[in-house]
C-alpha cells in the first residue's frame, strides 16, 4: 500500500545487499521460499529518481533489473519519495485511492486543501502567502508544479529553489540547534516552512521583534494537529479514539500539554518512523510527528466509515455536517502511507486558516523546555541497552542510577541516552528549566556515559 517495508523485508535487504555476485540467486530463491511468493504473479516496480546526480544510473539500474527479471517497470523520473509511495497506493487500490500520476498527486491534495479553506471567512492575501525553502531538492521542483492546482488559495515564494544541488542538507541543523535557514530572505516575524532534500519532513519557524529564531517542529506540529481533530470529532460527535505518537525526542512541554491541558492519550515509542508507525495503527485516529517534522496522520478502516456517510446525511444538524465534512476533507489531504511535507504543509496551512491563528500564536501553545542533544564516542555501542521506549538504560550496570542522580540536580530535567544505530557513538539528549541547566547536565551525562560504557578519545568538555 506504499507504506514502509516490514522488518522481515528489512532483513530480506540486509541479506541481498550482503550477498556476493555468486550468491545473488540463492539469496532470492531464500526470500521466495520463505515467503511463499507465487513467481507466476505478474508484477509492477514503479521507479523515481530525485535531482542528484547519481540518481540517473541508479535508477536505470534498477529499471535494467527489473527487465532482466522479465517484469513490468514504471519510470516516474523525477518525483519525491512521498509522491512514489502515492503512486504505489493508488495502484494496489485499483485507483480507489486516487490516479497515479503526478497530476492525480496533484489534483487530490489541492483540491482537499481549496475543499478546508473554502469557507474560512476574511482571508488575507498575506494568509494566503508562505515562504518555502526547498532545500535545494526535489520538492523545491514539485511544490512549484503544484502552485498552479492552488488556484491562488495558497500563494508560495520559494527560496533554494533546486536550481542548484548543495552538497549538504542544513535541514537537519535547523532542527537540532535551532539557526537561522541559509538562502531565505525572512522579515521580522515573517513564517517561512523548509522542506529536507527529499521532501518527506517539514519544520516552521520565524524570528520575532527581538531576533531571537523559533522553530515550531514536529511536536508542535503534531499537538496543532492533534488538537483541530480532537476539536471536530467533537463538533461532529464522533466517538473516535485519537492519540499522538512521541519518542523519547518529544520535548516534554509537548507531553505534558497533550496529556494535562488537552487530557489526550500520548504513546511514547523507541525512536525510528517504522515504530511510530506502528503504534498510530493501534489507534482510530494516530497522530505521530518526529522532532524533525518526519510524520503524518493515519486514520483506521472503521474511522473512516464513521466519517463518510455522515458527511453525506442530509439529516446531519449543520454543526455535525459542516465538521464531519471537514474530516472528510482532512483525510484526503493527509498521505497516510508515509511523511509527506507538502501535503503535512496543506494541512498545516489549513488549520491555521481554519482555527484564525497565526504562526506566532501556534507557537504560544506551549513554550518548549531548553535541550541539548550531545554524543559521546565508545568503543563498543552495544554495550548501550535500553527499555520503556529507549527513556532508560538496563546496561552497563550504574549508567541509569548515574544518570536519575544528575537529574535530580536539575530543575524540570530529563534525560536519556542511547545508542546510534550505524557508528559507535551513544546519543545523550537532557532538557531542564533553563538553557545552562540543560548544557550543564548534558556534559554531566555524557561524562557518566563515557566513563561507565567505554568512551574513546578525550572526555566530553563543558560547552
Amino acid at each position: 500500500m506504499g507504506e514502509m517495508v516490514t522488518p522481515a523485508w528489512e532483513g530480506y535487504a540486509t541479506q541481498l545487499a550482503n550477498a556476493e555476485q555468486e550468491g545473488l540467486l540463492t539469496a532470492l530463491k531464500d526470500v521466495i521460499k520463505r515467503e511463499a511468493i507465487s513467481m507466476a504473479q505478474e508484477a509492477s516496480v514503479f521507479v523515481g529518481k530525485d535531482t542528484r546526480p547519481s540518481s540517473e544510473s541508479l535508477s536505470q539500474a534498477v529499471l535494467d533489473g527489473v527487465h532482466t527479471l522479465e517484469s513490468h517497470s514504471k519510470d516516474y523520473g523525477l518525483v519525491t519519495t512521498p509522491q512514489l509511495h502515492y503512486m504505489v497506493c493508488c495502484q494496489n487500490t485499483q485507483g480507489r485511492y486516487g490516479d497515479a500520476t503526478v497530476k492525480g498527486y496533484y489534483q487530490k491534495l489541492s483540491q482537499a486543501f481549496i475543499q478546508l479553506t473554502k469557507n474560512v471567512p476574511n482571508r488575507t492575501d498575506d494568509q494566503k502567502a508562505r515562504l518555502v525553502d526547498g532545500a535545494n531538492g526535489i520538492g523545491a521542483l514539485k511544490v512549484c508544479e503544484m502552485e498552479t492546482y492552488l488556484k491562488k488559495e495558497l500563494q508560495l515564494s520559494l527560496f533554494n529553489d533546486g536550481s542548484k544541488l548543495t552538497s549538504t542538507c542544513l535541514f537537519s541543523f535547523y532542527v537540532c540547534i535551532s539557526i537561522d535557514p541559509k538562502g531565505v530572505e525572512m522579515s521580522v516575524r515573517e513564517c517561512c516552512c523548509s522542506y529536507d532534500c527529499d521532501a518527506d519532513r517539514v519544520v516552521y519557524y520565524y524570528c520575532d521583534s527581538a531576533g531571537r529564531f523559533h522553530l515550531l517542529d514536529g511536536d508542535k506540529i503534531a499537538t496543532l494537529i492533534s488538537t483541530y481533530l480532537k476539536e471536530l470529532l467533537t463538533q461532529a460527535g464522533l466517538d473516535l479514539q485519537i492519540a499522538v505518537v512521541q519518542t523519547a525526542y518529544a520535548n516534554g512541554s509537548s507531553t505534558r500539554y497533550l496529556e494535562d491541558t488537552m487530557k489526550g492519550i500520548v504513546r511514547c515509542t523507541k525512536t525510528g518512523v517504522k515504530h511510530l508507525h506502528h503504534a498510530a495503527q493501534e489507534f482510530d485516529i494516530g497522530v505521530y510527528f518526529e522532532a524533525n517534522g518526519h510524520g503524518t496522520v493515519l486514520f483506521s478502516k472503521e474511522a473512516e466509515e464513521k466519517i463518510q456517510p455522515l458527511a453525506r446525511d442530509s439529516n446531519t444538524n449543520d454543526e455535525r455536517r459542516n465538521a464531519t465534512l471537514l474530516l472528510q476533507n482532512t483525510v484526503n489531504l493527509i498521505k497516510q502511507t508515509v511523511g509527506d511535507a507538502i501535503s503535512d504543509m496543506l494541512l498545516i496551512e489549513a488549520v491555521l486558516a481554519i482555527r484564525g491563528m497565526t504562526v506566532q500564536q501556534w507557537d504560544a501553545i506551549y513554550t518548549d523546555l531548553p535541550n541539548r542533544q550531545l554524543k559521546v564516542k565508545v568503543a563498543d555501542r552495544r554495550v548501550i541497552d535500553t527499555t520503556d521506549a529507549e527513556r532508560r538504560t538496563v546496561s552497563p550496570a550504574g549508567l541509569q542510577e548515574a544518570i536519575d542522580s544528575l537529574v535530580n540536580k536539575h530543575r524540570q530535567a530529563r534525560s536519556f541516552v542511547r545508542p546510534s544505530g550505524t557508528e559507535d557513538v551513544v546519543r545523550v539528549y537532557t532538557e531542564a528549566d533553563t538553557q545552562e541547566s540543560a548544557d550543564a547536565l548534558a556534559h554531566e551525562v555524557s561524562l557518566a556515559v563515557y566513563r561507565l560504557a567505554g568512551g574513546v578519545g578525550e572526555e566530553p568538555k563543558h560547552l
